[in-house]
């Protein structure tokens, strides 16, 4: 590829719509860092609170809890698919488990060269070692893990600016349509489902992104 050719090429570009609290977004968290590069497409990392979403749609618990025999396929679907990627899976002892600290943070380095290994490690504390990841005390240590300094980014986190920040998002992810977690868009066009990752990121060279 020339010079020419690389500089006018459209950009290839995915937005990822996320919960820690979110079993499918685990699987998705665990992949989409290696699978975009792969493709050579860049991630726009958007973490926001299903929560207010399920509450707003009628719901006041995520549907695998209000649903037995959903739930019950749930977690054994989710067994047969982390067996699939090879990622390991502690069923948590709290589900979903309310996150909002490790929310903010990830807000606040959604831009930041950390993130992905920063939501990576967020969510195996919850899905692996079935830690309180909405703890001071877990999160602190993620972050302290990749040599992150833990006690200002906490505080930057906790700030009131970037708690509206977070909420305006979730507010966004309402606009957008999004029902579920995790969720990506190409431009407007919408894939839900951790089973959607690979479709969401091949549209990239199916039509300009």
């Amino acid at each position: 590829m020339n010079p020419t050719t690389a500089s006018t090429a459209p950009a290839r570009d995915i937005e990822f719509w996320f919960d820690f609290g979110s079993n499918y977004s685990y699987l998705s968290v665990m992949r989409i860092e290696a699978e975009a590069a792969a493709r050579g497409v860049r991630i726009h990392w958007r973490p926001f609170l299903l929560g207010p979403i399920f509450r707003a749609l009628g719901f006041d618990n995520s549907p695998f809890v209000l649903q037995k025999e959903k739930g019950a396929y749930v977690w054994k679907d989710m067994e047969r698919q982390c067996r699939k990627y090879g990622i390991a899976l502690t069923r948590p002892s709290v589900f979903p488990r309310a996150a909002l600290l490790a929310m903010r943070v990830a807000l606040l380095g959604a831009e930041r060269e950390w993130i992905a290994a920063y939501c990576r490690e967020i969510m195996q504390q919850n899905f692996v070692h079935d830690r309180d990841i909405g703890s001071v005390e877990v999160v602190g240590e993620a972050l302290v893990k990749l040599g992150l300094p833990a006690q200002q980014i906490i505080a930057e986190a906790q700030s009131d600016a970037n708690k509206l920040r977070l909420r305006g998002q979730t507010e966004a992810a309402a606009a957008k349509g999004i029902f579920g977690a995790p969720t990506f868009f190409i431009g407007d066009e919408m894939f839900w489902g951790n089973d959607r990752l690979e479709d969401a990121l091949d549209f990239c060279y199916s039509s300009p992104c």
